[in-house]
């Protein structure tokens, strides 16, 4: 067996000594806290939503840098539409003239209804007639061939106008659908955030779904932390959690907003309860939307702290340092 380089060795002996002082230093942690209040390490996260283009095409223009906040319906990208715009105009001259055949297929329907109401008179009058001998057959039959063809005609017009009409309605949808493009050429941000990436520029030309910008969502405001098997089981949604942000003296109110289903940093075979016991289950402590709008300037995602969870239906109060709260003085420094 080949003998591995003293530097792997001296490598890995450092990983090992590193995740053992950091299991000691958790498990420190946990002992300072009173029975019933747990904690784990995290960083506050939010979800983040990309800006694309819904069709493709050259970017006009892009209103907003990385950093800057976001409302609902602020437009923070434009498309070029000068094509479309000329796809319009072409669309709108062929509705007009669908309409305009339209008229005149309606004015004919109604000449046409106009001959076989006096062709109908007329095979009725010589009806009437032949029976005493007045007119001939011949004429008769002539007048009812007539009516007969003039029935044919409001058919055929008839025809003609529902067809009409029809493509006037595929003109329609056509031109809604160039002005929806419009529309979608205008890139409105549907929530409230902060650009984190601008991925392209004015002046690129993208595909459809091409994504110009990212945002981070402030409305969802919270950290990922993870908790113990055993811990876990006690944790119910909705419970009462603190957090504190590395660097700051007081607390940060939230709830448990998710519990994972599912173990992190599972073994391929847990075989004794002592590993069982070791795995760890992913939580998110969500922060008040109001706390996060007072401070909205200053929130920001990635930063890294330690979460708090009260365990069980009757769990123990905050300890005093979890219960001095953020003051509205005081912004919530998140980077």
């Amino acid at each position: 067996m080949p003998k591995l380089p003293t530097k792997w060795l001296i490598a890995a002996a450092v990983v090992a000594a590193g995740g053992i002082l950091v299991w000691q230093y958790w498990q420190g942690e946990q002992a300072k806290l009173p029975e019933g209040i747990v904690s784990g390490n995290g960083r506050i996260e939010a979800d983040q939503t990309d800006i694309a283009t819904k069709y493709p095409g050259r970017i006009l223009s892009v209103n907003v840098k990385e950093g800057d906040l976001v409302e609902i319906g602020q437009v923070v990208a434009t498309m070029d539409v000068k094509d479309i715009e000329a796809h319009r105009e072409g669309a709108e001259a062929q509705l007009a003239e669908a309409r305009e055949a339209v008229q005149e297929a309606r004015a004919g329907l109604a000449k046409s209804q106009s001959d076989l109401e006096f062709r109908e008179a007329e095979y009725s009058r010589a009806l009437s007639l032949v029976g005493s001998g007045a007119m001939s057959q011949r004429a008769t039959d002539q007048r009812k061939m007539a009516r007969d063809v003039a029935k044919s005609g409001v058919k055929a017009a008839l025809a003609r106008l529902r067809t009409l009409e029809k493509g006037v309605e595929a003109y329609e949808a056509g031109l809604k659908e160039i002005d929806t493009q419009l529309e979608d050429s205008s890139l409105a941000s549907t929530i409230h955030g902060r650009v984190l990436y601008r991925l392209a520029e004015p002046g690129e030309v993208i595909g459809a779904g091409g994504k110009i910008l990212t945002l981070v969502n402030l409305t969802e405001i919270y950290m990922e932390t993870f908790l113990a098997a055993d811990q876990v089981r006690l944790v119910a949604l909705g419970s009462d959690a603190r957090i504190i942000i590395d660097g700051l003296d007081f607390a940060i109110p939230a709830i448990v907003s998710f519990v994972s289903p599912e173990a992190q940093f599972t073994p391929k075979q847990v075989e004794t309860l002592e590993e069982r016991q070791k795995l760890m289950f992913r939580l998110k402590l969500r922060i008040p939307d109001e706390l996060v709008q007072a401070h909205i300037d200053q929130v920001k995602t990635g930063v890294r702290g330690v979460g708090y969870v009260r365990l069980g239906s009757n769990p123990p109060p905050w300890p005093d340092f979890l219960e001095r709260r953020v003051e509205d003085s005081v912004a919530i420094a998140t980077e």
